[in-house]
């Protein structure tokens, strides 16, 4: 028997996806909701007056979910049909015999596999925006921790003016809800159900089986998807069906053979958005890894380098990086796809979408996972966040200095001008002679800042409190916090319950 150590293994299974999204795209979990789509088309059906038995139903509910034997019996039908929706179409009708004749009847393969592909989207996307809400919590709890923590800020990567360390974290948090939202906007409003629509759309098998009564098609449709509309993809503010104007609520108003693919371009995009905010966060934390402020969770035996004993890298975050980058380029795939469907439909999507709708969701759970772990465990180095920010702020503090002196009956010009060749000749020291930033002492020792040159004294003190200078941020992280981050943790507290904290990845 071959050894599975002989064979590939996709890294997003066995090293970063969580049990739950490897669940939802699961074989069995796919097939399972085939069935149930049977199921409920053979009960519309009924419900509609065709010829359907309540034996035949009966058995068809007892086994809806699929077994081990179910799969390998249906791979074995496989090998010959070539086809793997009657593949399991046989299998269904192995296990519930009585029903055998009726399973399917009428449908083309993507009422079956596009309705199915649509209810496993669904519940990946509310797993993905319960991590991102798990992650927007872990965030908030460090932005509270910090929020009157100085900091040094950077624009372009440069000196800028401080803000909190606090606040810079609930910054994070806010990119990551604007993630969040727009994925659920695109799971009420664009993932719908696919319906009952036949080969090319039409609905023209479904019209042939009965007998030309549109109304009757029409409440066929309608009765399928009110029968799948919990738990599969809509949310319960949708689980009416009604006809009319609402029915965009719940399903397309037309399709080809397949759901349109379009929706996929804002499914990959939406992840890809998500991904790109996380890949922003993990590198802001890279790069005050290197600047000693910050640090991501270390084992106690975790070895960061087999040649260097004392670094300790940035794993999870560059994993992080790794990962997300892979989710924001998978979404030309589904452009592509969605540009190249001829007519009512072509098959040259099916082989992508296998790949490309699965990994992104896989590749971002995982990443969601790692940042969760970062942020609950991040460790802020107050000391050195002090020590980095002192060193520049007397550079920062020089437009607030020269205010004084004229607030003290100097003349600006010329107050500048000494400023500027102090702080000059302070930066080359820094810059050229690698010594300490000495330009508040140039300016005490200067008799130009005192007085009788100045009317009265400086403050140097008060000048160099780094607290003056960060202007609203603790008020912006509150204010962040009670409107965004609190509602959030109380309306998903089942969610965030439930999912704990993920080890999957360290």
């Amino acid at each position: 028997m071959a050894s599975p150590h002989d064979t590939y293994t996709s890294p997003l299974a066995s090293r970063n996806a969580s049990p739950e999204m490897l669940r939802i795209w699961s074989a069995r979990h796919k097939f399972t909701t085939w069935r149930r789509i049977w199921l409920a088309v053979a009960e519309a059906q009924q419900a509609c007056g065709l010829e359907i038995t309540d034996e035949q139903i009966a058995q068809m509910r007892a086994h809806v979910e699929v077994t081990d034997e179910d799969m390998e019996r249906a791979a074995e039908y496989e090998k010959d049909l070539r086809h793997d929706v009657m593949a399991h179409v046989h299998a269904y009708g192995d296990a519930a015999p009585a029903a055998k004749s009726i399973i399917h009847l009428g449908c083309t393969s993507q009422d079956v596999v596009c309705n199915a592909d649509l209810a496993v989207i669904g519940a990946a996307i509310r797993l993905t925006v319960n991590k991102i809400t798990r992650l927007e919590s872990s965030l908030g709890t460090v932005a509270q921790q910090t929020i009157a923590l100085p900091t040094l800020g950077f624009t372009h990567y440069q000196s800028a003016q401080p803000t909190t360390v606090g606040r810079r974290v609930a910054n994070w948090a806010a990119d990551i809800d604007i993630a969040r939202e727009q994925l659920m906007s695109t799971n009420s409003e664009v993932v719908l159900a696919r319906g009952l629509r036949g080969a090319t759309g039409t609905q023209a098998s479904f019209l042939k089986l009965f007998d030309g009564n549109s109304k009757m098609v029409e409440k066929f449709e309608l009765e399928s998807l009110n029968r799948l509309a919990r738990p599969l993809w809509l949310q319960p503010e949708q689980s009416q069906i009604i006809s009319g104007i609402e029915r965009r609520r719940t399903g397309f108003s037309l399709t080809g053979q397949t759901y349109p693919r379009v929706v996929d371009t804002f499914v990959l995009s939406d992840l890809a958005a998500a991904a790109s905010v996380l890949h922003k966060i993990a590198t802001d934390i890279r790069l005050l890894s290197n600047r000693k402020e910050i640090d991501e969770p270390f084992g106690s035996k975790q070895i960061g380098s087999s040649a260097m004993p004392y670094k300790r890298n940035p794993m999870k975050c560059e994993r992080i990086c790794g990962l997300t980058r892979f989710v924001m380029n998978l979404v030309g795939n589904a452009y592509d796809t969605a540009a190249t469907q001829w007519l009512e439909r072509t098959l040259d999507d099916s082989s992508n979408r296998r790949l490309s709708l699965p990994e992104a969701f896989l590749a971002l759970d995982g990443a969601l996972d790692l940042m969760h772990q970062v942020a609950s465990g991040l460790v802020v180095h107050e000391a050195m966040v002090r020590r980095n920010l002192m060193a520049e702020l007397p550079f920062l503090a020089t437009e607030n200095i020269l205010m004084e002196c004229v607030k003290a009956g100097a003349d600006r010009q010329a107050y500048h001008e000494l400023i500027r060749v102090h702080a000059q000749v302070a930066g080359m020291r820094v810059k050229s002679e690698g010594l300490d930033n000495d330009l508040l002492d140039r300016l005490k020792n200067d008799d130009a800042f005192h007085a009788p040159a100045l009317k009265h004294e400086l403050d140097w003190d008060g000048l160099m409190d780094p607290m003056k200078y960060i202007g609203r941020s603790v008020e912006q992280t509150e204010r962040f916090l009670k409107e965004v981050v609190e509602p959030l943790r109380e309306f998903y507290a089942e969610e965030l319950e439930a999912l704990g904290d993920s080890d999957r990845g360290v």
